[in-house]
């Protein structure tokens, strides 16, 4: 159980890291550049990405791909921490935790796939992949950030947080954290748009905050810690 506890800490650490470094990036690299944007130009656009295939290919097999396969390994260390509190919390909890992954790398396939695809079209007929760069960047966006991840990956965050307080298996804050940042992806999906940087940043600093937390804690001692001046069911950070 500890290897595999350790296994889930440092996919969290992982996860962590993938989505610093595509909120830097995009932040201070792509956005700047007009990528991403509402209102980017799709012919620059274009462009750009056939400029820099390279580079652009490793970051989606970085911020994807990688983060895909850490998020497997993270249910099962994450299944084994709650199942003592609620088995069919954790059983739900790591069926979310799965679709999230299939998501984030059928999205980062599409990505990979879609970038070659344009850049091809690109050498021989700019205008026409210019056009179905829209058309391609529309899937992603609404399988991606626009809309399934993020309602899937927010509804994760909200039900581990429900099944880490019956299993008194996370620090408290830590939890909180987990509902805040589920809230604000929810809502930044349906209405509020601003919310995303909210989402994105709880994200981070939730799955760093997880992987330290695994990899210095066992389910069991944290099951057993006193939550001094606190609720039952309720574990203190």
């Amino acid at each position: 159980m500890q290897t595999t506890q350790r296994m889930g800490g440092i996919a969290a650490l992982i996860g962590a890291a993938t989505n610093l470094l595509g909120l830097v990036v995009f932040a201070a690299l792509l956005l700047p550049k007009g990528l991403g944007s509402e209102d980017a130009d799709p012919g620059k656009t274009v462009a750009l990405l056939a400029d820099n295939q390279g580079a652009m290919r490793a970051f989606n097999e970085i911020i994807f791909l990688a983060f895909g396969v850490a998020l497997i390994f993270l249910s099962l260390a994450l299944y084994e921490r709650l199942k003592a509190g609620s088995a069919v919390l954790a059983q739900a909890a790591t069926i979310f935790t799965l679709i999230w992954a299939v998501l984030v790398i059928v999205v980062g396939t599409l990505s990979i796939n879609d970038l070659s695809t344009v850049v091809k079209l690109h050498g021989e007929n700019p205008a026409q992949a210019a056009t179905v760069w829209l058309a391609l960047d529309s899937v992603e966006t609404g399988l991606g950030a626009g809309g399934g991840e993020t309602i899937v990956s927010a509804l994760w965050f909200l039900l581990l947080s429900w099944a880490a307080l019956r299993a008194r298996a996370l620090p408290r804050l830590l939890i909180y954290l987990g509902v805040v940042t589920g809230v604000a992806g929810i809502l930044s999906v349906l209405a509020l748009t601003g919310l995303q940087a909210v989402y994105g940043l709880g994200l981070i600093i939730w799955f760093a905050w997880l992987g330290i937390v695994m990899l210095r804690t066992s389910p069991v001692s944290a099951a057993k810690r006193p939550a001094t001046g606190a609720r039952p069911g309720l574990v203190d950070s």
